[in-house]
């Protein structure tokens, strides 16, 4: 019997012929053949041949199909030379009905049967091993000298016929740092699955226990390393059982056929990825590409400028829009709060700055087909409807969102109101933002500009971030122009430093994101514009269906219309006037927002943004 040293240097075609002799001692082929494709097999009968096809390319992130046989061939001259389907395998498994019947080294005992079967060979991740080492990223498991961790996933599978299942998964333990050279190295070999579909939490998966792998062994995780998943082959596995055919073989997972192709590095037609954390409870990363993010950031550029000349520029930080706008890509469902009552000697004391970011970040949402809800004071609940009302009319949005009020009752009323029964394994909201809504500062108090304490018009919904703080899962966002906004609380200590007033009117409670703008309206815009550019880059794309299903086509861009307009933003500023809603800064009922021209001023930014 051979052991396993030097294997991994063989050459395919040797080692093929050492396996069909049954002179192994090894349980996988990770590592082998370095720098070589390696295979996942399906055999099945004709008959399912073609809806199976269909499956793979439905769902080419698990499947990626790099040969359908004859029925009956058993040699494969496309990926390898001398190969025998029915011995090249370290391992087989046979399946009756949907159920494993027997796992064997042959197959040639079933050649009467074969002849009336296709066999479909499928990408594997162990392809890609070498580049990750190349890269100078170390593969754990094989370190560990054994099998992959393949786990199945509550993520379904776009199904075909018969064919259906959820996605399995491979884990590889990635240290931090080396987790966008590893998200390079496998996405430019796509029929090898690409770039991971996951990074960080696994529950995220719906897997519970990394130590309870169902497939292949256990992998320990470094301090320092992350788990990183990848959409699997064994994904084809679950199909065979699920679809229950009478007679189907495949791989034993880990067991791979070994082709004669090097690995070819194609880069993928959407560019260069990026890694960027989103969560740190649950740990969650997302990936975007260069292109996209350098594009969000030209935004945030754009946003950063300061007319009021507030010294806003000592509040802002380098990149919160694209995290604020990856975690809202990533969120099903999401709140809005904005209302800023600064005119209370007027009715209604809101100023015009926050409504219209908001509805223009709702708009994206519910063009984007998610979930939203808006939150305001109870006492502002007539306005805010008409204001919605009219929002439709003018084609802003599509149909009116849920608008919601938050009284405080007991401790626990947050919690109530952002979680099902007040559990915080049952969110209601993913993703929470505030866009120029009063904030709470560190005296309890609520404070305009001009440190005028306006706390009597202003329900405490920052209890709502505060609590979200508690809920794994839950992200937010704050969005604001003067440091007295929900969400500033991350950058008061600057906003007291810099800011006039600073020291009393600092909003003292955090959002994990902060989006500082020179119009807090501005913020929303870019926000709509930069989950635009996400929804048309395919890297993130990918990342977000996990590679599983189609391609949602870009050149559709179904999402375009919902992006805010001179037009529709001119109209509604209209409303507002009408409405009696008063510019920020002069309380005056004129075409202004926070006491800039919207002809000279806001107009020009939305066609800079757009």
């Amino acid at each position: 019997m051979l052991l396993t040293g030097g294997l991994k240097s063989l050459l395919p075609h040797v080692l093929r012929r050492i396996i069909r002799c049954n002179r192994l001692t090894i349980s996988n082929t990770s590592g082998m053949a370095e720098g070589y494709k390696q295979a996942n097999v399906v055999i099945l009968h004709k008959s399912l041949a073609d809806d199976f096809e269909k499956f793979c390319h439905a769902n080419d992130g698990p499947l990626p199909l790099l040969h359908r046989s004859q029925p009956g061939d058993w040699k494969c001259p496309s990926l390898s030379s001398d190969s025998d389907i029915r011995t090249d395998c370290l391992q087989y498994r046979k399946y009756e009905h949907g159920a494993c019947t027997a796992s064997l080294k042959s197959l040639k005992e079933y050649s009467e049967q074969l002849k009336d079967m296709v066999t479909f060979y499928l990408g594997c991740s162990f392809s890609f091993e070498k580049a990750v080492q190349k890269a100078g990223i170390p593969i754990r498991n094989v370190e560990q000298k054994c099998n992959v961790s393949m786990y199945k996933t509550s993520v379904p599978c776009y199904s075909v016929s018969m064919f259906h299942c959820n996605l399995v998964v491979t884990m590889r333990p990635i240290p931090e740092s080396k987790l966008e050279a590893a998200v390079l190295a496998t996405s430019e070999l796509n029929k090898a699955h690409g770039a991971p579909i996951h990074i960080g939490d696994p529950g995220l998966l719906g897997i519970q226990d990394l130590s309870k792998p169902d497939y292949g062994d256990p992998v320990h995780l470094h301090p320092g390393d992350i788990p990183v998943f990848w959409a699997c082959g064994v994904t084809g596995v679950e199909a065979i059982i699920n679809c229950r055919a009478p007679l189907a073989f495949t791989h034993s997972p880990g067991c791979m056929f070994i082709t004669d192709l090097k690995n070819d590095n194609v880069r993928s037609l959407g560019g260069v990825p990026q890694v960027h954390c989103i969560s740190q409870d649950p740990l969650h990363f997302s990936i975007v590409s260069a292109e996209a993010a350098q594009k969000i950031k030209t935004l945030e550029t754009l946003i950063g400028i300061d007319p009021g000349e507030r010294g806003i520029a000592q509040l802002q930080r380098q990149g919160e829009l694209l995290g604020a706008c990856l975690a809202l890509s990533h969120a099903g469902s999401v709140l809005i709060t904005t209302g800023f009552p600064t005119h209370f000697t007027h009715e209604p004391p809101e100023e015009n700055d926050g409504p219209p970011g908001a509805l223009a970040i709702a708009a994206m949402l519910q063009a984007l087909e998610k979930q939203v809800a808006i939150v305001t004071d109870q006492r502002a609940m007539d306005l805010n409807k008409k204001i919605m009302e009219e929002a439709v009319q003018l084609g802003i949005l599509k149909k009116p969102i849920p608008l919601l009020s938050y009284q405080r009752e007991g401790a626990d009323s947050a919690l109530m109101f952002l979680c099902e029964n007040g559990n915080p394994g049952r969110p209601r909201f993913d993703h929470l933002i505030a866009i120029e809504r009063a904030g709470m500062a560190a005296d309890g108090n609520y404070y305009n500009a001009r440190k005028v304490n306006i706390k009597h018009l202003v329900d405490p919904i920052d209890e709502l971030f505060l609590a979200a703080q508690t809920i794994p899962g839950v992200t937010t966002t704050g969005v604001g122009d003067g440091g007295n906004e929900l969400g500033m609380g991350k950058v008061k200590d600057a906003v007291k430093k810099h800011i006039k007033n600073g020291d009393v009117i600092a909003c003292d409670v955090e959002a994990d994101f902060t989006v500082v703008a020179g119009v807090s309206n501005w913020g929303g815009y870019a926000i709509a514009c930069a989950l635009s550019v996400l929804r048309s880059c395919e890297i993130h794309d990918r990342y977000l269906r996990r590679a599983v299903g189609f391609p949602r086509a870009p050149s559709k861009r179904l999402w375009l219309p919902a992006l805010p307009s001179v037009t529709k933003e001119e109209k509604l500023l209209k409303t507002l006037v009408q409405l009696g809603v008063r510019s920020g800064k002069t309380a005056s009922l004129e075409m202004e927002v926070d006491g800039l021209s919207f002809y000279n001023t806001h107009l020009p930014m939305i066609e800079k943004l757009l």
